[in-house]
């Protein structure tokens, strides 16, 4: 069946609703909408199962509706919560809001389908609405325990795979991230376990599919006709790849027997992936545990700069030394010198950071935020006192929250402590004495390229760690690290200090570790 191209049509009517209502509205209701070429595409191949109907549980602006052709026989319906972008498709589309229902989906039980195709609403779990009702309805007719940190995309998705006919097709563009997150292991789980998952694709064009993404994107073909041996992975460079993309030998086929669900299925889209030497490698969590900043919830309330603790009159004792952006280090390793010149040329480096009895100064300042509104913000008005900030001590190790083209790691050894801006490792007492060991294999070639593995991605080449990602990461066992000698990491560390390049050596230490 041939789909008729009506993306300028499309797109105008997206521009148009974008004017109406503004990006608060947008971002309420977590809409991104479908380059219409993503949703031909994906609509074609549902249709091809020969189901009559299709189904679009967040229906936006019809998207895949439009792509139907008017004599296509496919009966098409939707939901969709958001009765403003309902109202406003419905006066530019008279006659066909009869096929849509205003509801939650996320509520609405008792349904199945023969096609559904659909690009669900982003949101985090901290907005997520009914949140509560959602997840126990989950629980009592899915027997499923939503985990707490899921976004609403990867519950459509459970819910639709629920609600699919024997002998249907379903097709999500959704964010990839839970590939590789913790809260991914119950969808993947749902996704493999009756080999109805047909191939992931990842679009390496995401700016092109949605201008606005912030994170990476895929779609998920899933078909209830058949049962496969393995799963695709395919990987689109341009919305044109799309149309013969199917027809290509993927980048990967993965059996199903090797998929597991709480492993990271991203580096499967990558054709030189690695295979780790698990028999010479441990869990980060082995040696210690990275944890995030400080997270104070009003930057501009907390984090001073020296002049302005002496100018408000703050006790030493109620300002802590602080790393508070990530441009504040640029080198492989952060001292006390360091700290000390930063502090010269009154960089914020200071935490406002009062326990017990606090100075009249310090009163003063607390009366200055609260006019100002800073205790009423999301975390500063869930601490009692909403003023005093969680309790941390110098990370030995500091690794940058976000990055593009590789991530920073740092070798503190200041007293300064980090806000969320870099992730710190605490060692065990046995991870002790690997401190300076395990830096430099963070350094090295071979150990970013198995770090990576734990990376989270996100749109426009961003990629992010989160601690627990981090936790899992592979490092060297530790034999391999005892092997090398203390004269040896005192050379390599010396090297690295002087000229900011990893040695080579450091390199071939760990070059077995994977292959």
């Amino acid at each position: 069946m041939l789909i008729p191209d009506d993306n300028l049509a499309m797109l105008s009517l997206e521009a148009g609703y974008l004017k109406t209502v503004g990006s608060d509205h947008r971002k309420a209701w977590g809409q991104f909408f479908t380059h219409p070429q993503v949703a031909r595409f994906m609509a074609q191949w549902v249709v091809a199962s020969g189901k009559g109907d299709m189904y679009d549980p967040a229906f936006g602006l019809g998207v895949f509706r439009e792509v139907l052709p008017a004599d296509s026989g496919i009966a098409f319906a939707g939901s969709e919560a958001d009765g403003r972008i309902l109202d406003y498709w419905a006066a530019a589309r008279p006659g066909g809001r009869a096929a849509v229902r205003r509801e939650d989906y996320l509520l609405a039980w008792g349904r199945q389908y023969g096609g559904i195709v659909c690009n669900p609403p982003y949101m985090r779990f901290q907005r997520f609405p009914n949140r509560l009702q959602v997840f126990e309805q989950f629980a009592r007719r899915l027997n499923l325990k939503l985990p707490g940190y899921i976004n609403t995309a990867s519950a459509f998705l459970l819910k639709s795979l629920s609600e699919l006919e024997t002998g249907g097709r379903l097709a999500y563009i959704i964010p990839l991230e839970f590939l590789n997150t913790g809260y991914g292991a119950v969808v993947k789980e749902q996704l493999t376990a009756r080999h109805h998952l047909a191939a992931l694709i990842r679009l390496d064009c995401e700016k092109e599919v949605i201008p606005d993404a912030i994170t990476s994107l895929g779609i998920i073909l899933y078909d209830k006709a058949a049962q496969f041996s393995g799963v695709k992975f395919y990987t689109a460079s341009s919305i044109q790849d799309l149309d013969c993309l199917l027809e290509r030998a993927p980048v990967a086929e993965i059996p199903y027997g090797q998929l597991a669900s709480r492993e990271k299925w991203l580096p499967y889209f990558d054709a030189a992936r690695l295979t780790p030497d698990y028999a010479n490698t441990v869990p980060v969590e082995h040696y210690g545990h990275f944890s995030r900043g400080i997270a104070t919830g009003a930057n501009r309330f907390f984090a001073l700069r020296p002049s302005e603790a002496q100018a408000l009159g703050l006790d030493a004792v109620e300002v802590a030394p602080a790393i508070t952006k990530s441009v504040q280090i640029q080198k492989p390793f952060f001292t006390a010198a360091d700290y000390a010149n930063l502090v010269k040329s009154d960089a914020r480096m200071l935490l406002f950071n009062v326990n017990g009895n606090l100075s009249a100064a310090a009163e003063r300042y607390i009366q200055s935020g609260e006019r100002q509104g800073f205790h009423q913000g999301y975390i500063t008005r869930n601490r009692q006192p909403w003023y005093k900030n969680e309790t941390r001590r110098p990370a030995p190790l500091l690794l940058g929250v976000f990055s593009r083209g590789g991530y920073k790691i740092v070798r503190n050894t200041s007293d300064a402590v980090n806000l969320t801006c870099f992730h710190g490792f605490q060692p065990h007492w046995s991870g002790e004495d690997y401190i300076d060991r395990l830096f430099l294999y963070f350094h090295s070639r071979p150990g970013r390229e198995l770090v990576s593995l734990s990376i989270r991605k996100y749109g426009d080449a961003l990629d992010k760690f989160e601690p627990n990602d981090l936790n899992r990461a592979l490092t060297p066992a530790p034999r391999v690290l005892a092997a090398i000698t203390d004269a040896a990491v005192s050379e390599a560390m010396r090297q690295l200090r002087e000229t900011g390049r990893t040695p080579d050596c450091v390199d071939s230490w760990f070059g077995g570790l994977a292959r």
